[in-house]
């Protein structure tokens, strides 16, 4: 198996994309720790499910906006499984407002799920791997949107921009402890943060018109990602990004 007694943390791994990693991970023999703030029970219901196939997995309810709450995360999986190995900072939000439209509310939410809590959930990681004096990885799901505007959904663009920036530094700064950062960049994915997208056949159509694989991802197609970057096939990659976007970004400007 490729992940074998690996430990990961998935941070809003109970739905999405983050339970697709989780349940990718799993099967390749890692040991996973699954992040969520709601929905406990889809939480339950995934450790059960990856248990059932004879995976390892625990939740851990974290505020990931908190670095108290991160702290007792990654501690939750050293006490757990006694290591921490790679952390996937998944979770995201967007509020699809323009700048004209966003008031501080709507960007302190955006940059405190998305950017804040990559910052200090990458911190706290990185000292873990240190204390443990082993290598590391982290792994941001970031989007195309790290390069490609958005009109109409500026806050989530600046947080993912400020991702790039994240992994591209940080990569640098923690490459001589053995710690390397990757970001992924996922265009368009059958998630339910798209469910306004995908469940209209127009706006799908479109969608998929503008995609040179056309279709949209599965979260299988960026978990699939997670892992290869997880093994040990991937072990020279580090403060760059990795774009999964059947092609649309060069496919299409403006959409």
């Amino acid at each position: 198996m490729l992940l074998s007694d690996k430990v990961i943390v998935v941070t809003g791994g109970n739905s999405g994309i983050g339970a697709a990693i989780c349940k990718a991970a799993a099967a390749e023999g890692a040991k996973v720790v699954i992040d969520y703030v709601a929905h406990e029970d889809a939480t339950e219901q995934l450790v059960n499910e990856i248990k059932g196939a004879g995976g390892e997995a625990t939740g851990v309810e974290a505020d990931i906006s908190k670095p108290d709450d991160l702290h007792r995360m990654m501690q939750t999986a050293v006490d757990t499984y006694g290591r921490l190995d790679v952390l996937v900072n998944n979770a995201g939000i967007e509020t699809r407002q323009s700048l004209l439209d966003s008031t501080e509310d709507d960007y302190d939410k955006v940059m405190a799920v998305n950017m804040k809590s990559a910052f200090f959930a990458s911190q706290a990681a990185a000292k873990q791997f240190i204390a443990q004096r082993t290598p590391g990885l982290i792994l941001n799901i970031s989007s195309v949107h790290e390069d490609w505007p958005m009109p109409g959904n500026i806050a989530y663009c600046v947080s993912k921009g400020g991702m790039r920036m994240l992994a591209r530094t940080a990569g640098v700064e923690l490459g001589p402890h053995g710690i390397r950062m990757v970001n992924i960049a996922p265009g368009a994915v059958d998630t339910p943060i798209n469910a306004s997208t995908t469940s209209n056949t127009e706006l799908l159509g479109k969608l998929t018109d503008a995609i040179p694989l056309h279709r949209v991802a599965e979260p299988s197609d960026i978990a699939d990602v997670v892992v290869f970057l997880a093994s040990g096939k991937a072990s020279y990659m580090t403060s760059t990004t990795v774009v999964v976007d059947g092609g649309i970004m060069q496919g299409s400007v403006g959409l």
